[in-house]
């Protein structure tokens, strides 16, 4: 086939290929023929256009397949307009001539449709040249109309459309004609004709003004005919035609056919509305307003009307767009309130609720998606007018005395509706709005909460209802809002308790204000669940004083305590006791005071009754599903007697109907509901014995029982959750998810009643954003059975098991027509209840199963397609669960039988689906031949085309085959291409079903074929086929279709990059991008997810090269101005489906991570920022006089200058979020996005953009957004700031030097901040505020005291709020979040007095003692008032309040921080920032914020030398150390200095030691380096020294804690503070030791003893016990360090280094070398602090790491100096040690000594003459002047030493001459050494020396171009020379 790809079709090709494939062939050449036209030389088309045309008429006249005859229509269309028009008139003459023929063959229709479609193409493309013979083929046309079947209606209507759009106003003379055509066309029986035919109508419109003026009724009328019986696609056509109309009739257009005189012109909105309220209320009867006779009559219109008027509604508005929305808004609002009331819409409780959903969606549709925030804004406050003005209206009625102006129960009926509606959408439209809403709650005029909360008292129980959910919303939006509405609701419920309409009002909507708190993570007081809870209690008690409020309070109260349970486990532990008790209370006893109560009493006191037990379960059922933690064994044990009462009181029900009738029927229903939910949340085995099996016969009996055959079935709410989800596409539109399934589904729950708040008012407490909308109780009643079937069922006895499926098959079996499908789905919904819930083998005997298969194969046999899918799933499960593959095959069987003999078009869809479905759930189909046989079965039946229906259900039966086969299926997917292929060329378009189906086959073979698909090994057809399969379906009218045509590219993309073009799709994708089909809108850009995955850049740039030759993406922002990212980011904010709206937001990530354009991207971002069509809020009024000069840089403008207009919150969130993602991905590029002078100096070379070139525009954003309205987007805003803050702080300003470039920002900054400090700014934004603070100071980029006190001056206001605490009656949030506040208070001080510290230390003298006061240079003030002393002089005057809060903080977070086993020492009434009700959140914000708190501490008590301070600041005045770390004791009273520093102590050790012990992931560096630096600091004051000093178990556990930390950190700041830490330790340790040492020797009064006594480590035995000893785990730590860094040291790693002669080779990096020296450097102390013994012991271990270092050290080149003193260093401590002298250790000293000597000789060895010595002679000159001639003299040694020292004097290399020379302690110490030790044989040395003396001199001519080392070496000798000639004269003579 690939030479088919030419210009002229290969016919030769064509011949070669069997016939089936032929007409894939020539799609796929009319394919590549569109595409190549357009590119190819106009010469040539026309030299090649007579044989094209030959060549397509032969296509023409070859019965072409519905996408065949399209694609050669435009084929031939382009043809003729590319090339020579002349002879087009031939064709349209020839194309006549076939659409006359009367040939009646099979092949003459496909012949006659494809002339019909050429002529429409023709047309189209050509249009005025062919207007001479438009006449002719228009009344060929008609004509043909007459006699055409649904197919040539179709195509006709399509041809007329395309003819209308291509003469334009040419043929205005046979509009007429046309509109009569379609008129009839408008509702014919096919809906594939209707669909059709307005189109053709929307496109006659145009030019046609008589439609939207003269003709308008009439053409409303015959839409509103169309839309009964119509299906989904037919509504969205037709509705966007009469849209379309009335739109043009409100606005009309500038049209060249201007109206004749006299016709009707531009018509008002009310005519328009009322032409759809006639619509709407009276269906397509008629629509002349007359009087009131035609509203007589109760027949009602049916829903699909009333349907598509809203739809057409929605459209109007829509086209006349937002501005007309505003600016027209309140008079909409009133026409479509007049509908919402009307009485022929609300005749019935079902028919009000449809209205309501229509007119709500109508509202949300318009408002949410067509206004912004500014305009949603005003709608708000018109909706709270209209809302204001029904009450006043309802209570001036009420209260009137006048009987005759009383209010009729009609109009109350009709407000109810009003505000149904209004408030619904105002709740909505609050909802979005978010915090931006808070302007409607202070606006005066409007008063939206007094008109909502005044509803609450309506007489009416859905408004009041509404008016609760309203509230809900608004708490929602504006958390801060819930405490006072809380109280004020509260308040009226307890001062209006005797009005049943106040208790039933304000009671629902204190219970919707409680369940909203779980969605405000900041929560109310913990003090609010105390206040509901009494007031449940006081409406229950109180519920049986006054019998006309009696149900009232008994609904209200049992709804406050299941809104309390949502509050969570946290509240409810806490109240949990009085509930039970309520629970228990509610119900009887005992069962014989049951049964005395149904002996007494009358039909209310019954209501009541049940009324309360049921809220009582309704509150259990929360219980369960919030605070599902709490539910211990304990507490189910208590629940189970008043549920056993409740299980028993079921069985009574029946008693009680047959007395008391439908007046507690509905109360009954209601009770069994509660009872069925609760049970199904609770675990059988915990009440299977106290439920009766009476109880289980009555559920059956809901289910299958004669008395509830006359209840409507609810199919379509009942089965959905139960079927599989990829079969329910099978069952029609109904169930997809669309943007008007709002509305379509009550299409299709016509029968069941509307779903309605009313219908079940605890349902205000339920999770969800979303308005509850749940279904009439018996409905819910039938859901809850079957839910309770599956989980009871297991749990009963086998045989009652069968007998109860043998009674549900029999009772199917008698039944007949809707009675037989209600119970048919009710019992199948139960069985698959149970299946889906079941294992393998738990379903039981095999007596079982033949009941439930005759039950599933029934229903596969139903004329419902849902119960059909239902059954297969069923199947499905039920082969599962037995999990017997004999049983298997035989169900296969049974469907193989059944297909064979049925002959129905429902069971053969049914058994085809079960047959693919069969294995769902075991693995799979493994059998070949079992494969083979299902594909004989399914290809025959998908080839059926006399039933579409068998077709659909068996090529998804065919799909799932394929998925379920895997590799199997490889052998057979040739000839599935083929079938698929085949029948996707031939199906006609009227039945988009089979082409959805066929879609779903040709995705499951392309991930068959899977990653073969690229390979050279599959057959290119395959390929090909893919790609013409996409193709026809692309090109297909039906979304879902071309929804599926995209998935399938893209998963041949996934596999297959290369074969998938995408300078094709991605325009494909991009005109998609803002489909009024969801379906279509979500494939989309789910494939542009994927393909910016790989291919951003292309996606991109595809999308704007051809935007030229595509429509607008959206209403005002193209891709050709902001590109497919702004598109994404229009959509974005447009649209609500969750789904979708995430995948556009990985798509932009994705976009965005792949990009270089920085600029662009910046741009985007600040021009979505800016798109706001209000005001940001500005900075506030302060008392610094600098508002100025805060509030003036970068003042967010009121209009904007972008593309973009009004986006919301939401995005402009995003994309603040997008703007952190940019910085952090440049922080992993070029180093030049962080460096202004590299960025600028690149930018003159190279065309590449860097971000700090943007830092104006990064801050600019960051301001904007915070100071906005909304709180979310203030926290971005901040976050934004706080990282830019963070990067950007220390880079210098190259202008000018000594400032960095953030400097110029500070006055924005600090305007930024301000409005988080305000009093009404919520705790998360304040706390983030203080987050951003503290960064910002510690930043150092502020110099100047007065800029710096600003933003100073806003952290000391939080901490005056801190101090202060805060008054329990105005608190608006939860204690947590109080403690939030304050402990990001504390944090930022804790921080900012961190840096000042540490700044201050930097500007200290380096003379300054190591262990003095820090604060002692900040006391005075001659000091500079800039940097860190000015910064720590305004943090001390606060300091003295900080530390105590400090200190209070770390008790509390010690405290919370203790295991399970001791959180009794939890104080009881909470802690200093916390309280007991809140223990639980407050535990995570105390860890977010402890380290630098302790830091903080540390370095105070550091500061301050842990000497206390007497005053007590008097401005605290909340108890900040409320426990034993203040000055006073619990009884003892006052507690010492001393023990008060030790509590100090120990909780700083004790929380440091807890935090290092415990495993914690890297994101925690921080606390450890914070922890380690406060330990630190400590350590540095010699109280806390010599406390840690003294006790040796503190210090070793302290060693083991540094050990863990050294092996698992890899971090080279935290290794190096540890060994810090462990050099700390070791010098308290030696003044512990030096301490005990002098004492004894000053009590002995012997200070110049010559033996001290005995301490330190080791004592007299020597012995170190692991574990206990702090010299073993210091040498533990330090060889840790030593082997990590230099593995040769351990002879283990040593055994694998190379051969010897080829040395290792490695490095160290700079913290490696100080890691080392620290390391040798302890290691050296540590003889000092072991007993003479206990050196011994250590010595060689001391020894061999310092000799073992150096000879590593040997081995590398120059540069390691810092390790080489260091060793040389800790060598020279070791050896001039007192220990090495003193007289216990003295001799086995000098043995070691000299044996550490000879190895030092030994790495003089051969091998090693290539090394340079110099590192090793030190060494050995540090050995001899050091180690004292008791160990140098000694033989061999001393001869060893001379012979070292005289090869290296022999070197010819002068450096290491030099350093022989001038070692560390230079020739005169050696001079002087030779002097005083070997006086006798001085001269002979001399006598030595010299020669070698007057080598090293140079001749005078040579010593200027000598070496610097030779001239070092040269000065040295002569200098000797000059000094040892007048002492040895005799020598030099």
């Amino acid at each position: 086939m690939e030479r088919s790809h030419g210009l002229l079709l290969n016919e030769e090709a064509l011949g070669q290929i069997g016939e089936h494939q032929r007409a894939e062939f020539v799609f796929e050449w009319l394919t590549h023929l569109k595409k190549l036209l357009p590119t190819v030389d106009r010469v040539d088309i026309r030299q090649n256009q007579r044989r094209l045309i030959d060549q397509l008429s032969a296509v023409l006249i070859g019965s072409p397949g519905p996408p065949t005859r399209w694609l050669l229509a435009h084929c031939l269309a382009l043809l003729y307009r590319l090339g020579d028009p002349i002879p087009s008139s031939l064709m349209v003459e020839r194309c006549n001539d076939i659409i006359r023929s009367k040939d009646d063959s099979p092949s003459g229709l496909p012949t006659r449709l494809a002339a019909v479609a050429c002529l429409g193409s023709l047309y189209e493309q050509l249009g005025r040249m062919l207007v001479g013979s438009f006449k002719d083929t228009l009344v060929n046309l008609l004509k043909a109309m007459k006699s055409a079947e649904s197919q040539g209606r179709y195509e006709i209507m399509l041809s007329i459309e395309k003819i209308l759009r291509g003469l334009g106003v040419s043929a205005v003379s046979s509009h007429r004609d046309v509109y009569k055509v379609a008129r009839a066309c408008l509702t014919d029986r096919s809906m594939a004709v209707r669909c059709a035919a307005a189109k053709c109508l929307l496109e006659l419109q145009r030019e046609a003004v008589f439609l939207w003026t003269s003709e308008l009724e009439n053409v409303a009328t015959l839409c509103f005919r169309a839309f009964e019986g119509s299906n989904y696609n037919v509504r969205v056509s037709v509705s966007k035609l009469l849209g379309t109309l009335l739109a043009a009739a409100v606005e009309p257009r500038q049209s060249s056919a201007a109206p004749r005189q006299g016709v009707k012109g531009r018509s008002s909105l009310e005519e328009v509305m009322d032409l759809l309220s006639a619509g709407f209320l009276r269906g397509g009867g008629g629509f002349l307003r007359t009087s009131g006779d035609m509203l007589k009559g109760t027949s009602s219109v049916s829903k699909d009307i009333r349907i598509g008027v809203t739809q057409a509604c929605v459209v109007f508005v829509s086209t006349l767009g937002g501005s007309w929305l505003e600016a027209n808004f309140p008079a909409f609002l009133s026409l479509l309130m007049e509908l919402a009331s009307h009485s022929r819409a609300t005749q019935t409780p079902v028919d009000a609720a449809v209205t309501r959903r229509c007119v709500s969606f109508i509202l949300r549709s318009t408002l949410g998606s067509l206004l912004g925030e500014k305009a949603q804004t005003n709608a708000a406050k018109q909706i709270c007018i209209v809302v204001a003005s029904q009450k006043r209206t309802i209570d001036a009625a009420l209260t009137d005395g006048n009987v005759e102006t009383r209010v009729s129960s009609a109009d109350i009926s009709a407000s109810q509706h009003v505000l149904v509606c209004c408030l619904l959408e105002l709740g909505a439209l609050v909802q979005g709005l978010g915090s931006t809403a808070a302007p409607l709650l202070t606006d005066t005029t409007t008063a939206l909460l007094d008109s909502v909360v005044s509803v609450l008292l309506h007489p009416v129980a859905s408004a009041r209802l509404a008016a609760a959910w309203c509230l809900r919303c608004v708490v929602m939006a504006m958390p801060s809002q819930c405490s006072p509405l809380l109280d004020r609701c509260a308040e009226r419920l307890v001062a209006l308790k005797s009005s049943p309409e106040a208790v039933a009002g304000y009671g629902a909507a204190v219970a919707a204000l409680v369940a909203a708190v779980q969605h405000c993570p900041l929560g109310i007081p913990h003090t609010k669940g105390k206040v509901v809870l009494g007031l449940a209690e006081d409406l229950l008690r109180s519920a049986s004083q006054n019998s006309r409020i009696s149900l009232q309070r008994t609904q209200a109260g049992w709804m406050l305590v299941s809104s309390l349970v949502t509050l969570g486990p946290a509240v409810v532990e806490h109240h949990l006791s009085r509930l039970l008790l309520l629970w228990r209370c509610v119900f009887a006893a005992s069962l014989r005071e049951q049964d005395m109560e149904l002996r007494r009493g009358d039909y209310f006191t019954w209501q009541v009754t049940l009324e309360g037990r049921a809220g009582a379960l309704c509150a259990m059922k929360n219980l369960l599903l919030h605070c599902r933690e709490l539910v211990t064994d304990d507490i189910i044990s208590r629940l189970l007697t008043p549920l056993a009462c409740a299980v028993t009181l079921l069985n009574k029900l029946p008693a009680l109907l047959r007395s008391y009738g439908s007046s507690v029927h509905c109360f009954s229903v209601v009770y069994r509901l509660r009872v069925y939910e609760l049970l199904s949340l609770l675990p059988p085995n915990t009440y299977q014995g106290s439920t009766p099996t009476l109880f289980f016969y009555l559920l059956v009996s809901d289910l299958s029982g004669q008395d509830n055959l006359n209840q409507p079935c609810s199919d379509l709410t009942l089965l959905p959750p139960l079927c599989h989800h990829d079969d329910l596409p099978l069952v029609g539109p109904a169930l997809h998810d669309t943007d008007h399934r709002y509305i379509e589904e009550q299409l299709h729950g016509s029968v069941v009643g509307g779903a309605s708040l009313d219908n079940d008012p605890f349902s205000l407490c339920d999770r969800g954003d979303d308005a509850p909308a749940p279904l009439p109780p018996h409905v819910a009643l039938t859901a809850a059975a079957t839910a309770l079937f599956g989980v009871l069922f297991p749990h009963i006895i086998s045989a009652q098991r069968v007998k109860i499926l043998e009674q549900f098959a029999e009772t199917v079996n008698q039944l007949k027509g809707q009675r037989q499908q209600t119970v048919q789905t009710h019992v199948c919904a139960a069985l698959c209840s149970l299946l889906k819930g079941s294992v393998r083998g738990s379903l039981g005997p095999e007596e079982l199963r033949p009941p439930a298969l005759s039950l599933l194969s029934g229903a596969l046999e139903s004329s419902s397609p849902l119960i059909r899918c239902l059954a297969a799933e069923g199947l499905a499960r039920l082969v599962q669960v037995v999990g017997d593959p004999g049983f298997t095959a035989s169900v296969s069987l049974l469907c193989f039988d059944r297909l064979k003999t049925a002959r129905d078009a429902a069971s053969r869809s049914g058994y085809a689906l079960a047959l693919g479905a069969l294995q769902r759930y075991t693995g799979g189909i493994s059998s070949p031949q079992h494969l083979s046989t299902c594909l004989r079965v399914l290809f025959t039946l998908s080839q059926d085309s006399t039933s579409p229906e068998v077709q659909t259900w068996s090529l998804h039966s065919l799909s799932l085959v394929v998925d379920l086969s895997g590799c199997l299926y490889r052998t057979h997917a040739e000839p599935s291409f083929s079938l698929v292929l085949r029948l996707l060329l031939s199906t006609p378009p009227a039945h988009p079903e089979v082409h959805h189906s066929l879609g779903r086959c040709l995705h499951g073979l392309i991930t068959c074929l899977g990653p073969d698909l690229q390979g050279t090994t599959l057959s290119p057809a395959l390929r090909s086929s893919c790609l013409v399969g996409c193709s026809v379906m692309q090109a297909g009218p039906d979304c879902l279709v071309q929804a599926r045509a995209i998935s399938c590219l893209q998963q041949l993309h996934m596999f297959s990059p290369p074969h998938v073009n995408l300078a094709s799709l991605v325009p494909a994708l991009c005109a998609n991008l803002c489909s009024s089909f969801l379906c279509l809108r979500r494939a989309v850009v789910a494939c542009l997810r994927q393909l910016v995955q790989r291919e951003a850049l292309e996606v991109s740039e595809h999308a704007v090269a051809l935007v030229k030759e595509l429509m607008c993406v959206s209403a005002d922002v193209t891709i050709k101005e902001v590109g497919l990212e702004g598109a994404l980011f229009t959509l974005l904010d447009r649209e609500s489906d969750p789904g979708l709206r995430r995948d556009i937001q990985e798509t932009l990530v994705h976009m965005m991570a792949s990009s270089s354009k920085l600029g662009h991207w910046l741009k985007l971002c600040k021009d979505v920022l800016s798109a706001t069509t209000g005001g940001s809020r500005t900075s506030q009024e302060d008392d610094d006089g600098c508002r100025d000069d805060d509030s003036s840089a970068f003042r967010a403008h009121s209009e904007s200058s972008g593309p973009f207009t009004a986006l919301r919150w939401a995005t402009r969130r995003f994309t603040v979020e997008c703007v952190c993602r940019i910085i952090a991905q440049c922080e992993s590029a070029d180093p030049a996005h962080f460096d202004m002078v590299l960025a600028q100096e690149r930018r003159l070379l190279e065309s590449t953009d860097f971000l700090v070139l943007h830092l104006g525009d990064l801050v600019r954003m960051a301001f904007t957004a915070a100071t906005d309205h909304s709180d979310p987007l203030r926290l971005a805003g901040l976050q934004t700031l706080l990282v830019i803050i963070r990067r950007f702080s220390s880079i210098p300003e190259p202008e000018f030097p000594g400032h960095v470039i953030l400097e110029q920002y500070q006055a924005n900054v600090g305007a930024a901040l301000r409005p988080a400090f305000s009093p009404d700014a919520p705790p998360d934004v304040t706390a983030k505020a203080c987050q951003v603070c503290s960064a910002w100071i510690a930043s150092s980029v502020v110099s100047d005291l007065r800029d710096l006190r600003r933003v100073h001056q806003l952290l000391a206001s939080s901490l005056a709020k801190v101090q202060s605490g805060r008054d329990p009656s105005s608190q608006l949030y939860n204690e947590a979040a109080a403690t939030m506040e304050t402990l990001a208070v504390l944090k930022a001080w804790a921080e900012v007095y961190i840096v000042a510290v540490e700044s201050s230390r930097l500007k200290e003298s380096p003379d300054r003692s190591a262990d003095g006061s820090v604060s002692s240079s900040t006391n005075d003030g001659s000091g500079c008032e800039s940097g860190g002393a000015g910064l720590l002089k305004l943090v001390q005057s606060d300091l003295s309040t900080l530390s105590r809060l400090w200190l209070a903080a770390l008790q509390d977070y010690a405290l919370l921080t203790l295991p399970q086993e001791n959180t009794a020492q939890i104080p009881a009434s909470g802690g200093a920032f916390y309280t007991a009700e809140t223990v639980n959140q407050a535990r995570a914000h105390y860890s977010s914020c402890w380290a630098p708190v302790l830091q903080a501490s540390s370095l105070w008590l550091h500061s301050s030398g842990f000497l206390m301070a007497d005053d007590t600041p008097a401005t605290l005045s909340r108890p900040a150390t409320p426990t034993s770390m203040g000055h006073t004791g619990s009884v003892g009273g006052a507690k010492s200095p001393e023990d008060v520093n030790t509590d100090r102590l120990h909780l700083i050790l004790g929380i440091s030691v807890e935090f290092l012990c415990s495993p914690h992931s890297e994101d925690q560096m921080e606390n450890i380096t914070s922890c380690l630096r406060a330990l630190q600091a400590l350590l540095d004051v010699s109280w806390p020294r010599a406390k840690i000093g003294n006790d040796q178990a503190l210090s070793v556990e302290l060693l083991s804690v540094l050990h863990r930390l050294m092996v698992t950190r890899e971090s080279a700041s935290v290794q190096l503070a540890v060994l810090d830490l462990l050099q700390q330790i070791v010098t308290a340790a030696q003044e512990h030791v030096r301490e005990k040492r002098h004492s004894a020797e000053v009590d002995d009064g012997a200070a110049e003893k010559e033996t001290l006594p005995e301490f330190g480590e080791g004592r007299d035995t020597g012995g170190l016990i692991p574990g206990r000893s702090l010299v073993f785990g210091a040498l533990e730590l330090c060889l840790c360090v030593l082997v990590r860094k230099l593995p040769q040291l351990s002879p283990k790693l040593a055994g694998t280094s190379p051969t010897a002669d080829k040395p290792l080779t490695w490095t160290l990096t700079d913290s490696d070398c100080r890691l080392v020296s620290s390391a040798v450097s302890v290691l050296s102390e540590l003889p000092s602090i072991c007993s003479p013994e206990g050196s011994v012991s250590i010595l060689p271990t001391v020894l061999y790491l310092l000799l073992g270092v150096l000879r590593e050290l040997v081995h590398q080149p120059m540069g390691l100096g810092l390790v080489v003193q260091a060793t040389l260093r800790a060598l020279k401590s070791v050896l001039t040690s007192p220990m090495s002298r003193q007289e216990k250790s003295r001799g086995a000293w000098k043995l070691l000594l000299r044996s550490a000597l000879n190895t030092l000789y030994s790495l003089f060895a051969p091998n090693l003459n290539h090394l340079k010595p110099i590192s090793l002679l030190t060494a050995l000159t540090v050995f001899l002047l050091s180690a004292g001639p008791d160990v140098c003299i000694m033989e061999p040694l001393h001869a060893l030493s001379l012979q070292r020292f005289t090869a290296s004097m022999e070197s010819k290399d002068p450096l290491v001459s030099t350093r022989t020379k001038l070692g560390p302690e230079g020739s005169q110490q050696f001079n002087r050494t030779l002097t005083s030790c070997l006086c006798p044989s001085g001269s002979h040395l001399v006598s030595f020396l010299l020669p070698l003396l007057i080598s090293f001199l140079l001749d005078e001519n040579a010593l200027g171009s000598a070496p610097s080392a030779s001239r070092s070496l040269h000065e040295a000798a002569l200098k000797d020379l000059m000094r040892l000639g007048p002492q040895h004269p005799a020598v030099f003579r």
